[in-house]
Order: structure tokens, then C-alpha cells, then sequence
């Protein structure tokens, strides 16, 4: 069976190979715009491509890390486990892990869900995670509680297991994802219909349609050779003088696009899409609300990291654990993004949390400089203990004190 019959259907975006699920609910179907909305169309407005790349390309840039847990409860990072060798440098023939995750992350912040077919070796060891687009994807829940999957491709049907698939949803049933691209589908298609407008005004030269008004009756023919005579006047981009005749007035007839307020629906479609994919509005360069990066946008991106990434992170976590893990695995082996790289500080800030923590005794120096990417240091793995305040020896006078 062919993975992919091609580019568009495996980036999941022909439609008509779409096999929705028994429990897919396509809340846009009742559309309000004439214009038809696909994931295609949709991220040909800036601010949908703008949300979808900034989710994906931020989480693919972090790394997935695989710690042990030891005695006493303490993580150690670990190198050799198979599915970090593979999820670390090359999850499939045809993606590197950035590429994966980007994917993988693609289809959930349009679909909701993010299926891979899980290929193992003799020793069940995973050899490779092979991403199937969502749209062509049907998940079943049968009677008895089994769920598989049924993957077309557009010539060829494979029913999967649940333990042959990686499946990753946002929240939704419990079986499957809700998606933010379905439920933003009426949005979107205002939007796009703005864009139409905007376009169709720009290749018109901006020229509203207009009555050209006369004092007298006109036979057909006149009326036609008029109206091919001023269409100028209305339509193309020809700014050439017009002069009109013979008590001849134009009055335009279509609003302009102040009084539709079409630059205030433009926008106020940005924030709502924003909205829809949980990503700040001024992270995908809105400004309207602000005209300068100010003291204040530090707080949005932090924000941003923890309320809007964050869950992201968590589910593809919670997910590898649960569905690429073996049952003894699961209680020892924790999966987890680095998450710190994207909350890091400047280096005078890093560097004076790490003179806290060591002489806290909360890390010792050659943890502090793994974390910079430095080599150890001989004798460096030391944990001191919490350093002791030096207070001009008010200690000692409160005791006295306190015995007289």
C-alpha cells in the first residue's frame, strides 16, 4: 500500500479523500459563507498559517528527553533507550524528529488528532512512528470498548489495532480530539470572504459599482453603447479623466470600505482565529492593540508558554508514556520535553540562579553547567550544603540576650 498517493493527500488536505470517524462531529458544516473552507484555503490566511507554524515550529524545536526513576524518587537523564535513539534523530524514513513533530503537531492544532502507525521489529522493539493524516483516518469504537483504526489513502482501506497506532488527540469525547480548525470553520470562511473582497476591490482599482444617470429615455442600443463607452467608470484599474455630458451624473451605488468597516472585520477575524488555536493575538503580529513590543510582552509570551504549549507538551507526553512504553517501562521511564529552554533567562539571570542553587545545595556545579552545554568538571558533582548566613553575629547577641 502506498503511504502517500500524493503531496496533497498526505498533508491531509484533499478533501474528498476525507473517511470521517463515528464519533467526528463537523460542527462548520453549516456554513454561513458561500465560500468553501478546507485546511488548504484556511492556511492561506495569514493569521491561521501564522498560529499552526508558530505551535508547531516552537514545540518541534524542543527536545524530547527520557528520564529514569530512581531510588528515592530522583530523575536521571538517559541516552540508550530505543525510542529516544528514535525520536532523537530519525522517527520515519522521510522525516528528521524536527520535521516529525512538526507534523505531528500540525495535524492537532488543525484536526485534533495526530495518527502514526507503529512499526516494530522481532524483538517488539519500535523501529520506526510513520505519520497518517488525520483526514484520512476513521476511528471506531466498537461494542465492547475496542477501538481501531481505518486508514485510506485514497486507492487502498488497512485497519489498524490500538496498539499498532500512536494516536495523539486534543481534548475532545475521550475517544477522539475536537478540532479547532472544524469549530473555527464559519470564521475562517468570513475571513476568507473579507480576503475575496479586498481582492476583488484591489483588481477593480478600488472603483465602486455606480448608476450613470441621464435626463432622457435611451434605446437598447444606446444603453449599450453607453454602458461599454463609461465602464471605466467602474470597473479595471484605468484612472483616466472621464468627462461626462449632456446633464449625464454618476452615483455610486456600493459602499465603500470604511463604511462596511472592512479593515475592523480583517481584524477583529485575526484575534478570533487567534482565539481558536490559543495563540496571543500579538505573538502572530497583530498590533492593533499594541504598537511597540513593550514591557508587557515578556508576560504574554510566558503566558503564552505555560497556558497555550504547555498542554500540548503534556498530552504528547502522557501519550508516549501510555502507548509507546511497555507496561514495566511505564513505571520507571518518563518522557518530557525540555521545557526550561523556553522559559530561560538572560545570562546574567542564569548565571545568578545557578550561584543560588549551588550554594543552596539544590544543584551542584557541573549540573549548572550541563545545563549551558559545558563539559564537567573534576570534582564538580558535589552537593553542598545550604551555606549559612552570615549575620555580624546578631545570632549570638539575640542568644545572650535570651539567657539573661
Amino acid at each position: 500500500m502506498a503511504f502517500w498517493s500524493n503531496v496533497s493527500t498526505f498533508l491531509g488536505f484533499g478533501a474528498s479523500q476525507r473517511v470521517p470517524g463515528v464519533q467526528v462531529v463537523e460542527p462548520g458544516s453549516g456554513k454561513l459563507t458561500t465560500r468553501s473552507v478546507t485546511p488548504d484555503t484556511a492556511l492561506q490566511l495569514s493569521a491561521v498559517f501564522a498560529c499552526v507554524r508558530l505551535l508547531a515550529e516552537t514545540i518541534a524545536g524542543l527536545p524530547l528527553n527520557f528520564y529514569e526513576v530512581q531510588a528515592g524518587g530522583a530523575l536521571k537523564r538517559i541516552y540508550s533507550h530505543p525510542l529516544y535513539l528514535l525520536l532523537s534523530a530519525k522517527p520515519n524514513r522521510y522525516q528528521t524528529n524536527v520535521e516529525f513533530f512538526e507534523t505531528l503537531v500540525c495535524q492537532l492544532a488543525l484536526h485534533g488528532n495526530a495518527y502514526h502507525r507503529v512499526d516494530r521489529n522481532s524483538k517488539k522493539e519500535i523501529i520506526s512512528l510513520m505519520p497518517l493524516m488525520s483526514p484520512q483516518v476513521r476511528t471506531v469504537l466498537s461494542m465492547s470498548g475496542d477501538v481501531t483504526h481505518q486508514y485510506h489513502d485514497g486507492r487502498n482501506l488497512a485497519v489498524y489495532a490500538q496498539e499498532n497506532i500512536w494516536h495523539n488527540k486534543l481534548f475532545g469525547n475521550g475517544v477522539i480530539g475536537f478540532s479547532p480548525f472544524d469549530y473555527a470553520r464559519n470564521s475562517i470562511g468570513i475571513a476568507i470572504s473579507s480576503e475575496d473582497r479586498v481582492n476583488k476591490m484591489a483588481n477593480n482599482g478600488f472603483k465602486q459599482a455606480g448608476v450613470l444617470m441621464l435626463d432622457k429615455i435611451l434605446k437598447p442600443e444606446q444603453r449599450k453603447q453607453i454602458r461599454e463607452a463609461f465602464a471605466d467608470l467602474t470597473e479595471g484599474g484605468d484612472d483616466a479623466l472621464r468627462v461626462l455630458e449632456a446633464g449625464m451624473k454618476f452615483e455610486s451605488t456600493a459602499m465603500n470600505p470604511k463604511d462596511v468597516q472592512l479593515l475592523e472585520t480583517r481584524r477583529f477575524q485575526t484575534e478570533d482565529i487567534a482565539r481558536f488555536f490559543g495563540v496571543p493575538s500579538v505573538l502572530i503580529n497583530d498590533t492593533s492593540a499594541t504598537t511597540v513590543w513593550g514591557s508587557g510582552i515578556e508576560q504574554i509570551i510566558t503566558g503564552f508558554y505555560k497556558l497555550g504549549l504547555r498542554p500540548y507538551l503534556e498530552r504528547i507526553e502522557a501519550s508516549a508514556k501510555a502507548w509507546l512504553l511497555d507496561v514495566a517501562e511505564r513505571r520507571t521511564i518518563i518522557p518530557a520535553f525540555d521545557f526550561d529552554l523556553l522559559l530561560r533567562g538572560d545570562e546574567k539571570t542564569r548565571y545568578e540562579t545557578y550561584t543560588g542553587a549551588v550554594s543552596g545545595g539544590i544543584r551542584t556545579a557541573n549540573e549548572c553547567r550541563q545545563a549551558e552545554g559545558l563539559s564537567s568538571l573534576p570534582g564538580g558533582d558535589v552537593l553542598y550544603p545550604p551555606a549559612k548566613i552570615d549575620n555580624g553575629g546578631k545570632d549570638n547577641e539575640t542568644k545572650k540576650a535570651s539567657n539573661n
